[in-house]
This record gives C-alpha cells, sequence and structure tokens, in this order.
C-alpha cells in the first residue's frame, strides 16, 4: 500500500506541472503522439533500459504511453515480464503485415502503458524486408491509426543500423541516444548522427535528435565529469541534464519483469528516470508553446 501510495504521489508532482501541457495536447482536434526512438549501435548502453524506464516514467505521469519492442533479443518485453510465446502477436507480424498494431497490444500493470512485445523471429525480417515495397515505411505506416490514441510511443531499436534500426527512425519524430560517460562514447555516435541526417534529408524530415542522456553515471570520479563536459561542448543543449546512475536496483528490476519504478519507486535509478521523463514534456512542452507563440505572430 505504501508504494502505490508514494507512486500516487509521482502522479500528482508530475501532472501538477504539466496542467498547461495537458491542456494543450487535448484541445487540438486531433491528438498525434509524439514517436521516439531510443537508438545506438553501440551495446551496453543502457538503451532498453532506457526504453523500458523512459515509458514506465512517462505513463507514471498519466499520460497514455505505448512501448514497441523492435529488437529480435525481446529485452524490453521481458523487461515487462511477458514471457516467450511463439503464438502471441509481435513486432514481427506488425511489421510483415501479417497483424495490426492494434491487434498486437498488450496490456502490462501500469494503466496508462501498452506494450508491443517482439519476438525472435523478426531478425529474419531484414531479410525479408531486402525486396518488400515501402520496406522502409512498415513500421511507421503500422502506428499510423495508433498515434491518436497515445500521446507518446517509444520505440526500442536493435544495437545495430538495420532495416529495423532504419524503420523506427523513419516512424520517429525524434531520436533518444543514450550514451555512457567514457572517452569510447563518441565512436560510432557520428556514424548513427550521420544515418539520421540522411534519413532526414530522404526519408522522414521531421526527424530530430531528441536528446542524449549519460547513463550509467558515477557523478563521483573525475572522468565522468570530463567526459560529461566534452558531450556537452558537443551537443550543446541536446545533451540531457538529468544523468542515469549505476544503480542496482535499476539492474534488478528487469529480471522481476517489472520497471524500476514498479519494483522500488524509492530507488535512485527509478527516481532518475522519472526526472527524464518531466525534462522531455517540459522541452516538448516549451517547443509547443514556442510554435504556438510564433503562429499567432
Amino acid at each position: 500500500m505504501e508504494h502505490f501510495q508514494h507512486l500516487h504521489k509521482i502522479r500528482i508532482e508530475f501532472t501538477g506541472g504539466f496542467e498547461l501541457f495537458l491542456a494543450r495536447r487535448f484541445s487540438t482536434k486531433i491528438i498525434m503522439g509524439r514517436v521516439i526512438a531510443v537508438a545506438n549501435q553501440k551495446g551496453g548502453v543502457g538503451k532498453t533500459t532506457t526504453a523500458i524506464n523512459l515509458a514506465a516514467s512517462l505513463a507514471a505521469a498519466e499520460v497514455n504511453t505505448l512501448l514497441v519492442d523492435c529488437d529480435p533479443q525481446s529485452n524490453a518485453t521481458s523487461g515487462y515480464g511477458m514471457r516467450k510465446d511463439p503464438d502471441r502477436i509481435s513486432t514481427y507480424d506488425v511489421i510483415m503485415g501479417m497483424a495490426s498494431a492494434e491487434e498486437a497490444l498488450q496490456v502490462t500493470e501500469l494503466e496508462q502503458l501498452w506494450v508491443i512485445p517482439s519476438h525472435k523471429d523478426l531478425i529474419g525480417a531484414n531479410l525479408e524486408l531486402v525486396e518488400a515495397e515501402r520496406r522502409e515505411f512498415r513500421l511507421r505506416d503500422a502506428l499510423a491509426l495508433l498515434r491518436d490514441r497515445f500521446q507518446f510511443v517509444v520505440l526500442d531499436c536493435p544495437p545495430a543500423l538495420d532495416l529495423l534500426t532504419l524503420n523506427a527512425l523513419v516512424a520517429a519524430d525524434g531520436v533518444l541516444i543514450p550514451m555512457q560517460a567514457e572517452y569510447f562514447a563518441l565512436e560510432g555516435v557520428s556514424e548513427l548522427l550521420d544515418t539520421i541526417e540522411r534519413i532526414r534529408v530522404a526519408l522522414n524530415p521531421p526527424l530530430a535528435v531528441e536528446g542524449v542522456v549519460l547513463t550509467m553515471f558515477d557523478e563521483r570520479t573525475n572522468l565522468a565529469q570530463q567526459v560529461a563536459d566534452e558531450l556537452k561542448k558537443y551537443f550543446g543543449d541536446k545533451l540531457c541534464t538529468t544523468t542515469i546512475p549505476r544503480n542496482i536496483r535499476l539492474a534488478e528490476a528487469p529480471s522481476h519483469g517489472k520497471p524500476a519504478l514498479l519494483y522500488d519507486v524509492r530507488s535512485r535509478g527509478a527516481e532518475s528516470y522519472i526526472r527524464l521523463a518531466k525534462e522531455l514534456l517540459d522541452r516538448y512542452a516549451a517547443a509547443r508553446n514556442e510554435a504556438g507563440t510564433v503562429g499567432a505572430a
């Protein structure tokens, strides 16, 4: 009971700060969800952990959220306690056109969070889509009918710049890049940024870097601070002020099939992802407000 009272308190804190934001969204005639791809082809940077916990934190803010597992490893799926089930409709079926995204939706313990699970068969889509018509637009087309149902759609991408990641980036409005605070952090990111730019020019003009978030961050070390300073110079305002620390409860949560805020809402890991969700919501609300001001002028 105490756990859920604390979670309710988080919801109040979240919602109180976003009343204007939510009012602006619901005042529009057509509510379109924002699609965020969590991507980095470098493995072991906390990409899936970020996708799982960002989606959960957005849902805790009483915002309808969808998490789509686009990785054949299916870690985001198991991270919500969904066991392997070959008969369950998955991202593979959706991308290959064998089922609708609506049919693939799975409920979670969080009232305002749904998941489209993955399956190991998804690895075959990279080959099967090569000669397919509109191969880069399969996920975008599939999610189009759901964008008026969810305020945020979070895509967990595989650690590779393949056709699955390409589909996610074409479907996305923004890209959130998790990175570790180490000197090799920028290794490969320039390639990802180049891919994002090429997709923006050729396939998805609105695509932009949503933000860069430092994960597994140890603020006590000089190295972490130095690398963070260098990344700030490189990415500027795109570098999120929120950092995600190394945290044992955050690491334990997936083995229990729960996001951190359901496993231990008071852990540093859970609190950090709640702050990250708030930071992204604040940024998005500010951008919409600025756009509205410009439009009114």
